[in-house]
């Protein structure tokens, strides 16, 4: 049987089947929800935070504690997305502030611009440009040493995660 659960901050609400994972009722394309390591809780990239009905999710993992510990944003009511199952009523999901950067490319293409939302690294959730920034080419200079590809990181830390 399907659960409904709210999104903040734009008032919707979504069904979930019960045991399913809550990114699949975040996957809107309005949502600025990604799964960069398809679903496994290995990034950054579906963090969300619960503001309500926490005991209506899954129990923690130790994989998710050990992304989440990384992730600068994160607050004693983070989960992934990814890991997090719905088994009960009442939950509230709030989405993190922010657009998360997938290359270099998308912020090169914002060049002359004030950030309207913070740009966010998909490994850490670090906020890389801050909302009212200019971005110049500087910017872009200072980001280019930021490794985007998220599969390299993993392949990099692998041994690290078993």
């Amino acid at each position: 049987m399907a659960k409904r659960v709210k999104i903040e901050p734009i008032a919707r609400q979504t069904e979930i089947e019960t045991n399913g994972a809550l990114l699949s009722g975040l996957m809107g394309d309005e949502l600025n929800i990604l799964k960069e390591c398809g679903g496994r809780g290995m990034c950054a990239t579906c963090h969300v935070y619960i503001q309500e009905g926490m005991s209506s999710l899954s129990p923690m993992a130790r994989r998710e504690k050990r992304t989440l510990e990384v992730i600068t944003t994160c607050k004693p009511n983070s989960r992934l997305a990814c890991q997090a199952r719905v088994i009960g009523e009442g939950i509230v999901v709030e989405l993190p502030a922010g657009t998360y950067v997938q290359s270099i490319q998308d912020v090169e293409a914002l060049i002359g611009r004030r950030c309207e939302k913070p740009l966010l690294s998909p490994i850490t959730g670090q906020t890389l440009v801050e909302v009212g920034q200019l971005i110049t080419r500087s910017v872009v200079r200072q980001l280019e040493n930021t490794n985007f590809r998220v599969n390299e990181q993993w392949a990099n830390t692998k041994g690290a995660d078993e």
